[in-house]
């Protein structure tokens, strides 16, 4: 596969060495700051061009990897669509639900494949958790939560788009506990009703939220807890917990911690203590579960189906994110629709 990306930040360079580890060719790029465009090009040998046109309708591009702030989403989706390249995006899939219904209309009449970045399903411990489940082994599902507890200091948001609602579509919530939600909804099933609460800019100078704390029901039935924030010092593992009748399991960052199964059979869960998080350095993230992604969003485009993380997934985990924003706004339950 041969991958041309558009945003050369901090995550293009992960994405760059998991495309190298798993034999993809990172063959075009672009930035809007050239000089870090070009410093990214040099870097992987790929060509530096001066616009995401020239990327996305370049002849040596099977898809497209955007990796840009989630306010620059459906111009290039549309560019994709007029050239019939298919395209990833690092998630969020967007800052509002009505563009990411757009991006999902315009990849589809296309014919075009549209995946977001949201790795996590790929760890081996949310693996395993979702075949578990699906087999009966926690029982009836109770109660399933989320805790984002981290940390980032005031230089990572020292840029103004940092936490902004125009660039970055608000704060904690949407840019680092996003991944959670997705797995909630992966594993659980959909949200059905919330209710939230929010800081803004509790501990950074930001307009958005750096605290934020939502009560969650499912339409199985059970409830849930998220909590997401990036001002508690030094930071901590990210946790989802899911309790059932017949026991609990935990995963911390990105493994599993926990598995208490009353009576339990099968396959042997695989507990591990060496947790990989970006609770405190963003950049502290295991690039595995990426180049799994990666090649299933390569094995989707050669067999012409759906990746396992579809424009629509990006899409339902947005609605979680934006109804919780919602409900913080005007202090109400949020019902969150099909």
């Amino acid at each position: 596969m041969r991958v041309g990306i558009i945003g050369t930040g901090a995550i293009s360079y992960k994405h760059a060495e998991a495309y190298k580890n798993i034999g993809y060719d990172v063959t075009v790029c672009t930035d809007i700051n050239e000089a870090n465009g070009k410093r990214f090009a040099e870097q992987t040998g790929a060509e530096f061009v001066k616009t995401f046109d020239e990327v996305c309708s370049h002849p040596k591009v099977d898809y497209v990897d955007l990796c840009t702030f989630p306010d620059f989403r459906l111009q290039v989706i549309e560019v994709c669509a007029a050239s019939k390249k298919h395209i990833q995006v690092q998630k969020p899939a967007a800052t509002n639900v009505e563009t990411a219904h757009k991006m999902i209309e315009v990849a589809a009449k296309a014919g075009i494949l549209l995946g977001v970045v949201s790795q996590h399903r790929f760890d081996d411990s949310t693996q395993f958790l979702k075949k578990a489940i699906a087999e009966g082994r926690m029982g009836k599902i109770l109660q399933a939560d989320a805790y984002v507890k981290w940390y980032r200091s005031a230089e990572y948001y020292s840029r103004p788009i940092k936490g902004s609602w125009a660039t970055e579509g608000g704060g904690a919530l949407i840019n680092q506990a996003v991944h959670q939600v997705d797995v909630l909804l992966w594993l659980i099933g959909p949200v059905r009703e919330l209710f939230g609460h929010w800081q803004l800019g509790a501990l950074h100078k930001i307009e958005s939220e750096d605290v934020v704390n939502a009560l969650l029901k499912y339409s199985s039935g059970a409830t849930g807890v998220i909590q997401a924030a990036t001002a508690f010092w030094p930071g901590y593992s990210e946790r989802v917990e899911i309790h059932g009748t017949k026991g609990t399991a935990v995963i911390t960052g990105d493994k599993l911690t926990t598995w208490d199964i009353e009576n339990d059979s099968g396959e042997p869960p695989p507990i591990d203590r060496e947790v990989a998080s970006g609770a405190s350095d963003p950049m502290a993230i295991s690039l595995t579960p990426f180049e799994r992604q990666f090649m299933d969003f390569g094995d989707a485009i050669r067999k012409g189906r759906q990746p396992l993380v579809s424009g629509i997934d990006g899409y339902r985990a947005l609605q979680v994110v934006c109804g919780i924003y919602a409900s913080c706004r005007e202090s109400r339950k949020v019902t969150i629709g099909e």
